[in-house]
């Protein structure tokens, strides 16, 4: 029994001892961990955040009738240029019943009033010619003639009042009835007209359409809205938790998704002080105005983003993040140059600003100095996969 236990015992020594020699040939066998290396570059580095939004005028004029009725004619069409004064719209005025009865009795009235001040002035006149003769013989005072002087002008400036009233009532009945009058030159007219030069980038009406003035109870309808198309601005938004590293006066790189292969240069102008949220976060809107942008035509509305730089470092030394490790304890950053075959040493380096790619080098490392690719698994580097 004995001889059994040793026997075995002997055998599985054998074992182990053979597995031993086994795992040392294959580790024989594999190749060392070669790293790779990297030199630095000159780069430049741009940091920015993206803003999304579109593109809209700078100023958009609408165009609103100042007389209420049905539109008689469109003489424009979205996509024209116009200049001031040029004729948009023909407006046919369809008066109500109710204000033109009122208007007529208005009249009326008015006449009514205006002939009993021609009486009452005939009146005046007579006593004035009889008291001033009597005046002019010595009979009455001179203040007794002023009393009746004083009540003759009052009664003349009565009549002259109730003519004005009586004419304001005839031409209020004209532009109840027809839109317009004469002695009124451009104030109440049935042609709407450009209060500006630009392109017309809406009409919606069309002939038939009614339309209503606008005035202190209602904006009024809108005819037609005019832009100048060389003045546009970006409108986007930005969440909340960009908008502290942005503000007024910084470049803006704008691209149109409907226009390939072409950025526009902007500058940002307005950052809103409070935000709206939207879908769980808070937004702020922004606006930037677009540079000259002769050579392109864009439309307003197009979608488009807006990469704000917020800081940007020119032909500056260079190494990949990647490249980047830091000490356990002091959290510095450092990289390991080649200085032999597989050999490396550790140099503390000063870091400028990333763009998440490259990261600017300010002290450490000079340009031919070869960077130890740190992250690899079996001579990849890591982020090479």
């Amino acid at each position: 029994m004995k001889r059994t236990k040793t026997v075995i015992l002997l055998i599985l020594i054998v074992v182990v001892f053979g597995s031993a020699l086994l795992y040392l040939w294959q580790k024989n066998q594999e190749n060392p961990i070669s790293y790779t290396s990297e030199t630095p570059t000159e780069e430049t580095i741009i940091v920015k955040t993206v803003a999304t939004g579109s593109i809209v005028p700078k100023e958009e004029i609408l165009i609103k009738p100042n007389i209420s009725g049905v539109i008689e004619e469109v003489f424009i069409e979205a996509g024209e240029y116009v200049q001031q004064g040029d004729l948009i719209a023909q407006i046919k005025v369809i008066p109500n019943a109710s204000s033109l009865t009122s208007a007529k009795n208005n009249i009326a009235s008015n006449q009514t009033a205006l002939q009993t001040a021609k009486i009452n002035l005939q009146t005046q006149q007579s006593n004035y010619d009889r008291q001033k003769a009597l005046f002019d013989k010595g009979v009455i005072s001179a203040n007794d003639f002023e009393a009746v002087n004083n009540s003759y002008l009052q009664t003349k400036q009565s009549v002259e009042q109730a003519r004005i009233n009586v004419n304001s009532a005839n031409q209020n009945y004209d532009i109840i009835k027809t839109g317009t009058t004469s002695g009124l030159g451009n104030t109440a007219q049935t042609q709407v007209r450009a209060t500006v030069s630009g392109m017309v980038l809406d009409v919606p009406v069309k002939a038939g359409n009614q339309v209503i003035e606008a005035n202190n109870f209602n904006e009024g309808t809108s005819i037609a809205s005019l832009a100048d198309v060389k003045q546009m601005i970006f409108e986007g938004k930005v969440d909340e938790s960009e908008v502290g590293k942005i503000k007024e006066g910084l470049p803006l790189e704008i691209t149109v998704g409907a226009i390939e292969n072409e950025k526009f240069d902007a500058i940002l102008d307005y950052i809103a002080p409070k935000g709206v949220a939207e879908n769980g976060a808070v937004q702020f809107e922004i606006k930037g105005s677009l540079k000259k942008i002769d050579s392109t035509f864009i439309r307003a509305g197009l979608s488009a983003n807006a990469s704000i730089i917020l800081d940007k470092a020119e032909n500056v030394l260079a190494i990949k993040e990647a490249l980047v490790q830091y000490d356990k304890e002091t959290k510095k950053p450092y990289v390991e140059v080649e200085v032999g075959d597989q050999e490396f040493n550790r140099k503390d380096i000063e870091l400028g600003i990333s763009d998440g790619i490259f990261v600017e080098v300010k002290n450490g490392i000079a340009k031919g100095d070869k960077i130890k690719v740190w992250n690899q698994v079996q001579g990849v580097p890591k982020y090479a996969q």
